[in-house]
Protein backbone atom coordinates (compact mmCIF):
# COMPACT_ATOMS: atom_id res chain seq x y z
CA UNK A 1 0.00 0.00 0.00
CA UNK A 2 1.33 3.23 -0.39
CA UNK A 3 0.44 7.09 0.84
CA UNK A 4 0.83 10.68 -0.89
CA UNK A 5 1.65 13.04 2.31
CA UNK A 6 1.14 16.64 1.26
CA UNK A 7 2.28 18.94 3.85
CA UNK A 8 2.61 23.39 3.96
CA UNK A 9 4.07 26.05 5.84
CA UNK A 10 2.03 28.39 7.34
CA UNK A 11 4.82 31.32 6.22
CA UNK A 12 4.33 29.96 2.90
CA UNK A 13 8.25 29.64 2.42
CA UNK A 14 10.23 26.41 3.34
CA UNK A 15 13.80 25.53 3.41
CA UNK A 16 14.78 22.13 2.86
CA UNK A 17 18.56 21.00 3.21
CA UNK A 18 20.28 18.75 1.03
CA UNK A 19 20.64 15.71 2.73
CA UNK A 20 16.79 15.16 4.57
CA UNK A 21 16.13 11.37 4.72
CA UNK A 22 16.60 11.19 8.44
CA UNK A 23 14.10 14.09 8.99
CA UNK A 24 10.87 12.11 6.97
CA UNK A 25 12.02 9.10 8.83
CA UNK A 26 11.33 10.63 12.01
CA UNK A 27 8.20 12.60 10.71
CA UNK A 28 6.79 8.41 9.62
CA UNK A 29 8.20 7.18 13.04
CA UNK A 30 6.29 10.34 14.80
CA UNK A 31 3.11 9.60 13.30
CA UNK A 32 2.71 6.10 14.03
CA UNK A 33 -0.56 6.11 16.14
CA UNK A 34 0.23 3.03 18.06
CA UNK A 35 2.99 3.79 20.04
CA UNK A 36 3.82 0.05 20.77
CA UNK A 37 4.24 -0.78 17.49
CA UNK A 38 6.18 2.49 17.02
CA UNK A 39 9.01 1.73 19.28
CA UNK A 40 9.41 -2.09 18.16
CA UNK A 41 9.66 -0.86 14.84
CA UNK A 42 12.75 2.02 15.22
CA UNK A 43 14.04 -0.55 17.73
CA UNK A 44 13.70 -3.41 15.30
CA UNK A 45 17.94 -4.43 14.11
CA UNK A 46 16.25 -5.96 10.72
CA UNK A 47 14.38 -5.10 8.00
CA UNK A 48 11.93 -2.01 8.56
CA UNK A 49 9.57 -3.03 5.46
CA UNK A 50 8.65 0.36 4.22
CA UNK A 51 9.93 2.99 2.48
CA UNK A 52 9.42 6.51 1.31
CA UNK A 53 10.62 9.10 -1.81
CA UNK A 54 12.44 12.03 -2.52
CA UNK A 55 10.25 14.79 -1.59
CA UNK A 56 8.68 16.41 -4.60
CA UNK A 57 9.50 20.36 -3.44
CA UNK A 58 6.63 22.52 -4.93
CA UNK A 59 7.89 25.84 -6.97
CA UNK A 60 11.45 25.88 -6.15
CA UNK A 61 14.82 27.45 -6.32
CA UNK A 62 18.07 26.19 -5.13
CA UNK A 63 20.19 28.31 -2.30
CA UNK A 64 23.94 27.52 -0.62
CA UNK A 65 22.45 24.49 1.49
CA UNK A 66 19.42 23.32 0.22
CA UNK A 67 16.20 24.26 -1.17
CA UNK A 68 13.64 27.27 -0.58
CA UNK A 69 10.12 25.78 -1.76
CA UNK A 70 8.57 29.49 -2.13
CA UNK A 71 5.05 28.63 -1.82
CA UNK A 72 5.97 26.70 1.02
CA UNK A 73 4.19 22.75 -0.46
CA UNK A 74 6.13 19.49 -0.22
CA UNK A 75 5.19 16.24 -0.63
CA UNK A 76 6.28 12.73 -0.25
CA UNK A 77 5.38 9.07 -1.00
CA UNK A 78 5.46 6.09 2.31
CA UNK A 79 4.73 2.45 1.04
CA UNK A 80 4.62 -0.22 2.84
CA UNK A 81 3.64 -3.98 2.63
CA UNK A 82 2.45 -3.96 5.98
CA UNK A 83 -1.05 -2.62 5.80
CA UNK A 84 -1.35 -2.35 9.54
CA UNK A 85 1.83 0.27 9.50
CA UNK A 86 -0.45 2.25 6.95
CA UNK A 87 -3.57 2.55 8.45
CA UNK A 88 -1.55 3.45 11.70
CA UNK A 89 0.38 6.15 9.90
CA UNK A 90 -2.85 7.42 8.62
CA UNK A 91 -4.64 7.42 12.02
CA UNK A 92 -1.78 8.92 13.43
CA UNK A 93 -1.43 11.92 10.53
CA UNK A 94 -5.24 12.64 10.80
CA UNK A 95 -5.00 12.36 14.81
CA UNK A 96 -2.59 15.41 14.58
CA UNK A 97 -2.76 17.42 11.47
CA UNK A 98 0.56 19.42 12.23
CA UNK A 99 4.13 17.92 11.28
CA UNK A 100 7.65 19.04 13.12
CA UNK A 101 10.08 20.00 9.98
CA UNK A 102 13.57 21.20 11.66
CA UNK A 103 11.80 23.07 14.09
CA UNK A 104 8.92 24.44 11.96
CA UNK A 105 5.13 23.18 12.23
CA UNK A 106 3.78 22.11 8.89
CA UNK A 107 -0.10 21.83 7.97
CA UNK A 108 -0.69 18.18 6.39
CA UNK A 109 -2.78 19.16 3.66
CA UNK A 110 -3.97 15.87 2.27
CA UNK A 111 -3.58 12.43 2.65
CA UNK A 112 -4.28 10.14 -0.13
CA UNK A 113 -4.29 6.64 -0.38
CA UNK A 114 -2.91 5.65 -4.18
CA UNK A 115 -4.34 3.22 -5.92
CA UNK A 116 -2.52 0.51 -6.95
CA UNK A 117 -1.10 -0.35 -10.17
CA UNK A 118 -1.48 -3.97 -12.43
CA UNK A 119 1.22 -5.91 -12.03
CA UNK A 120 2.95 -8.02 -14.84
CA UNK A 121 5.67 -10.73 -14.63
CA UNK A 122 7.92 -8.26 -16.67
CA UNK A 123 7.73 -4.96 -15.36
CA UNK A 124 9.88 -1.42 -16.30
CA UNK A 125 10.41 0.78 -13.09
CA UNK A 126 12.08 3.63 -12.34
CA UNK A 127 13.71 4.57 -8.60
CA UNK A 128 12.04 7.70 -7.45
CA UNK A 129 14.34 7.73 -4.16
CA UNK A 130 18.22 6.39 -4.94
CA UNK A 131 19.51 2.67 -4.66
CA UNK A 132 21.87 1.35 -2.31
CA UNK A 133 23.64 -2.12 -3.03
CA UNK A 134 26.70 -3.05 -0.93
CA UNK A 135 28.98 -5.46 -0.99
CA UNK A 136 32.17 -6.10 1.43
CA UNK A 137 35.88 -6.33 -0.25
CA UNK A 138 39.20 -7.03 1.31
CA UNK A 139 41.65 -3.43 1.48
CA UNK A 140 44.45 -3.63 3.46
CA UNK A 141 44.27 -6.77 4.97
CA UNK A 142 40.57 -5.84 6.14
CA UNK A 143 37.38 -6.40 5.22
CA UNK A 144 35.71 -2.90 3.77
CA UNK A 145 31.84 -2.31 3.21
CA UNK A 146 31.62 -1.13 -0.30
CA UNK A 147 28.85 0.77 -2.43
CA UNK A 148 28.01 -1.18 -5.73
CA UNK A 149 27.56 0.59 -9.16
CA UNK A 150 24.87 -0.52 -11.62
CA UNK A 151 28.08 -0.98 -14.34
CA UNK A 152 28.46 -3.89 -11.81
CA UNK A 153 26.59 -7.28 -12.40
CA UNK A 154 27.11 -7.74 -8.51
CA UNK A 155 24.92 -4.42 -7.56
CA UNK A 156 21.85 -6.53 -9.68
CA UNK A 157 22.18 -10.14 -7.80
CA UNK A 158 22.85 -7.90 -4.27
CA UNK A 159 19.02 -6.56 -5.21
CA UNK A 160 17.64 -9.80 -5.96
CA UNK A 161 19.14 -11.44 -2.64
CA UNK A 162 18.16 -9.02 -0.77
CA UNK A 163 14.60 -8.63 -1.86
CA UNK A 164 13.72 -12.59 -1.76
CA UNK A 165 15.71 -12.16 2.11
CA UNK A 166 13.38 -9.48 2.85
CA UNK A 167 10.43 -11.15 1.29
CA UNK A 168 11.26 -14.32 3.36
CA UNK A 169 11.19 -12.59 6.63
CA UNK A 170 7.90 -10.81 6.20
CA UNK A 171 6.00 -13.49 5.47
CA UNK A 172 7.93 -15.96 7.67
CA UNK A 173 8.85 -18.40 5.72
CA UNK A 174 12.16 -20.41 5.88
CA UNK A 175 12.36 -20.77 2.15
CA UNK A 176 10.35 -19.79 -1.08
CA UNK A 177 10.77 -21.41 -4.60
CA UNK A 178 10.11 -17.66 -5.90
CA UNK A 179 12.30 -16.17 -8.79
CA UNK A 180 13.26 -12.54 -9.65
CA UNK A 181 15.64 -11.58 -12.17
CA UNK A 182 16.40 -7.58 -12.00
CA UNK A 183 18.26 -5.77 -14.92
CA UNK A 184 18.34 -2.19 -16.24
CA UNK A 185 18.60 -0.97 -20.02
CA UNK A 186 21.20 1.90 -18.10
CA UNK A 187 18.54 4.09 -20.59
CA UNK A 188 18.11 6.85 -17.10
CA UNK A 189 21.18 6.30 -14.22
CA UNK A 190 22.24 8.87 -12.40
CA UNK A 191 24.61 8.83 -9.12
CA UNK A 192 23.69 10.71 -5.96
CA UNK A 193 26.17 11.13 -2.72
CA UNK A 194 23.62 10.49 -0.10
CA UNK A 195 24.36 11.84 3.93
CA UNK A 196 23.08 9.58 6.32
CA UNK A 197 22.87 11.47 10.14
CA UNK A 198 22.74 8.94 13.30
CA UNK A 199 23.43 11.19 16.30
CA UNK A 200 26.52 13.20 15.90
CA UNK A 201 27.89 11.45 13.19
CA UNK A 202 27.42 11.40 9.10
CA UNK A 203 28.24 7.82 6.89
CA UNK A 204 28.03 8.50 2.97
CA UNK A 205 26.41 6.52 0.39
CA UNK A 206 26.87 6.10 -3.54
CA UNK A 207 23.37 5.42 -4.60
CA UNK A 208 20.85 5.35 -7.49
CA UNK A 209 18.28 7.00 -9.72
CA UNK A 210 17.73 4.55 -12.71
CA UNK A 211 15.55 2.74 -14.45
CA UNK A 212 15.06 -0.98 -13.94
CA UNK A 213 13.75 -4.01 -15.02
CA UNK A 214 11.66 -6.64 -12.73
CA UNK A 215 10.85 -10.11 -14.51
CA UNK A 216 9.80 -13.01 -12.38
CA UNK A 217 7.32 -13.78 -9.95
CA UNK A 218 4.38 -11.31 -9.33
CA UNK A 219 4.36 -11.58 -5.59
CA UNK A 220 8.11 -10.24 -5.71
CA UNK A 221 7.20 -7.82 -8.38
CA UNK A 222 4.55 -6.71 -6.13
CA UNK A 223 6.62 -6.45 -2.67
CA UNK A 224 9.28 -4.78 -4.42
CA UNK A 225 6.89 -2.11 -5.15
CA UNK A 226 5.53 -1.59 -1.45
CA UNK A 227 8.89 -2.64 0.64
CA UNK A 228 11.52 -0.91 -2.18
CA UNK A 229 14.69 -2.32 -3.30
CA UNK A 230 18.13 -2.41 -2.04
CA UNK A 231 19.72 -1.29 1.38
CA UNK A 232 18.16 0.80 3.54
CA UNK A 233 14.89 1.66 2.63
CA UNK A 234 13.40 2.69 5.87
CA UNK A 235 15.46 5.27 5.33
CA UNK A 236 14.21 6.55 1.92
CA UNK A 237 16.01 4.38 -0.57
CA UNK A 238 14.90 2.56 -3.21
CA UNK A 239 10.83 3.60 -3.79
CA UNK A 240 10.30 2.61 -7.06
CA UNK A 241 6.98 3.52 -9.62
CA UNK A 242 6.05 1.69 -12.29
Amino acid sequence: MRLKIILKSKKNKLKIPFNYNHIVSAIIYNKIYDLEFAQKLHSSNSYKFFTFSNIHIHKFRQVKDGFLSQNGTIDFLISSPDDYLIKTLVEGFLEDQTVKFIGEDLLVQKIELLPIPDFEEKLKVKAISPIIARTKKEVDGGLRTWDLAPSEEQFYRNLENNLINKYKEFNELEETDKKIKISSEMRHVKSKRIAIEKGDEQTFHRAFLMDLVLEGDLDLIKFAYDAGLGEKSGLGFGMVVC
